[in-house]
This record gives structure tokens, C-alpha cells and sequence, in this order.
């Protein structure tokens, strides 16, 4: 019995490791190796940059060259008004695509929390029914929809409601709309999970005590929901600030998200310190809050 013991504690203490094990390889380790390219030196050679220290050369000797850690790519964004822009263009697109999506999110998961029981997985399906075709191909027949012979303004035009296109696309309207479509499911899932797990017994005695439907939603739905909204807000607006595919096709040139920065600076311009300081402090970033709201959850 001890034995038997003994084994099944390894074996959750292994179950419990993988995912760390998993974050630590995927996500420390490259982690390190971006913020490790941020301190080196552009240079014209293969690849583009001097390493200001090597992993293998050990802890002492990563020690003794701290004090030639160069900073220059981190003066370098804070010098450039390129990537100050970047940054508030990201950090408001994103935003307001995820207070649209979660508009649009909260009504659905609701519905679906709503519905009979049978009904639930196919509606559930259809709500991430996107997920089954390309992301490339969705954002491509954005293109299809919103350019000025596509079928959004072909829609207004033959119902008489404007005379000429609109120009949608290669603009912030294009990109927002984009990134609205693609995430959804992402907010429409946590806010169903949150609903569906409510006692449905808190509404009825909400409303044996005299209040209204709306009154209910309010006092009752929407703030124990509220855990799911701010779930689905989070893994929307994360993977929204770097987006980089969504606004190189649906916006224009004046559509400087941070995502295409770093990319014209690791593939055209050959700066990878610049890119991976600009990764580095995006991280920054976007940890702060979260750390915050996590905080003040518990």
C-alpha cells in the first residue's frame, strides 16, 4: 500500500508539472531569448545582431558582462514617436474591439445559457463554428465584404440607403471589425460558462421579492457574470493588441499597430534588438493590468 501510495504521488506531482513545464519551454525560454536579443547590438551581419552575452557561456560570465548590457534599443522606443503611436493605436483598437465584442457576446451567451439543455451544444457549435475554417481565409473575405464593389456596400446601395461606397476598407473601421469577427468566440464561450454555472434560484427569489426582469439581470445576472466578462475580455484583448495579420490586410498605411511595426522592423528594416525591445515592453505592458485585475478578484 505504501508503494501504491508512493507511485500515485509521483504521478500527480507529474501531472502537476507538465503544464509548468510546458509554460517554462514555450514560453520562459523564448521569453529569455527575445529579451536576451533586446540587450545586443544591431549590426549588419547574419543574424543581424551582436549578442551581448551567451547562455552557454555560463552564470559568471553572464555576470561579469552586466555591465555591458546595452539598452540602446529600449532609448531607441522611447525616442521614436513611430512606436509611441503604435502603441496607443493598439492599445485603442484593441480596446474598443473588445468592449464591441463583449456587447455582442454577452446577448449570445446569454441565449445560449438560456436555451433548453438539448439545444445548447448546436448553438454552442454555432457560435464557434468560425474556428472551423482558416483565420486567414476569414480575414481575406473581410476583404471581399467591405471593399467599395463588395457586399456590404452593394447591400446599402440596392436598399437606397447611401449613393455612393463607403470607404471601409484599409481603414481603423476595417481593422476593429476584423478583430471584433475573429475573437468573438473567445468572449462568447467564458461569459456562457459563467452563466450557465448560475443558481437559477438566486433569479427566482429575486423576483418573488418584487423585482423586475431588468432589475434581476442587474442585481443578479450581470454581476456574477461578471468573472466571465472579464475572462473573455482578457483573451480577446491580449492576442488583439499584437495582431498583426488583421490590420496588414483590412487596414491602411496610416494602421500602425504595434504587430506590424515589429514586423517591418525584424524583416525589412533588419533591427531585431528594436523589435524584440518593442515585444519586451508590450509584455510590460500588458501584465500590469492583468496582474491588477487578478488582484483585485481574490
Amino acid at each position: 500500500m505504501v508503494e501504491r501510495a508512493r507511485r500515485l504521488g509521483a504521478g500527480r506531482r507529474a501531472i502537476l508539472a507538465a503544464p509548468y513545464l510546458w509554460l517554462v519551454a514555450f514560453f520562459l525560454v523564448p521569453l529569455a531569448l527575445v529579451f536576451k536579443i533586446s540587450l545586443s547590438r544591431s549590426a549588419i551581419a547574419q543574424p543581424p545582431y551582436v549578442p551581448t552575452f551567451d547562455f552557454g557561456e555560463g552564470l559568471s560570465a553572464i555576470l561579469d558582462k552586466a555591465r555591458t548590457f546595452g539598452l540602446d534599443a529600449y532609448r531607441g522606443l522611447f525616442a521614436d514617436p513611430l512606436y509611441f503611436e503604435a502603441y496607443l493605436t493598439s492599445l485603442a483598437l484593441a480596446g474598443l474591439a473588445t468592449a464591441i465584442a463583449v456587447a455582442i457576446a454577452y446577448p449570445i451567451a446569454l441565449a445560449i445559457a438560456r436555451s433548453d439543455k438539448r439545444l445548447r451544444p448546436v448553438l454552442i457549435g454555432l457560435a464557434v463554428a468560425p474556428f472551423w475554417t482558416s483565420f486567414l481565409i476569414r480575414v481575406y473575405a473581410w476583404i471581399m465584404i467591405l471593399k467599395d464593389e463588395g457586399l456590404f456596400n452593394r447591400a446599402l446601395m440596392a436598399l437606397g440607403i447611401i449613393d455612393a461606397p463607403l470607404p471601409i476598407l484599409a481603414t481603423n473601421a476595417a481593422v476593429t471589425i476584423g478583430m471584433v469577427y475573429s475573437y468573438l468566440p473567445f468572449v462568447v464561450l467564458p461569459i456562457y460558462a459563467a452563466l450557465e454555472a448560475q443558481d437559477e434560484s438566486l433569479r427566482e427569489a429575486a423576483a418573488d421579492l418584487g423585482a423586475a426582469p431588468l432589475a434581476t439581470f442587474l442585481t443578479v445576472t450581470l454581476p456574477l457574470s461578471a468573472t466571465g466578462v472579464v475572462a473573455g475580455a482578457l483573451l480577446m484583448f491580449i492576442p488583439a493588441v499584437g495582431e498583426f495579420v488583421i490590420p496588414d490586410l483590412l487596414g491602411g498605411s496610416d494602421t500602425m499597430m504595434i504587430g506590424r511595426v515589429m514586423w517591418n522592423d525584424f524583416f525589412e528594416n533588419r533591427d531585431w534588438p528594436a523589435a524584440s525591445a518593442g515585444a519586451i515592453v508590450l509584455i510590460a505592458l500588458l501584465v500590469g493590468p492583468i496582474v491588477w485585475i487578478e488582484r483585485r478578484r481574490t
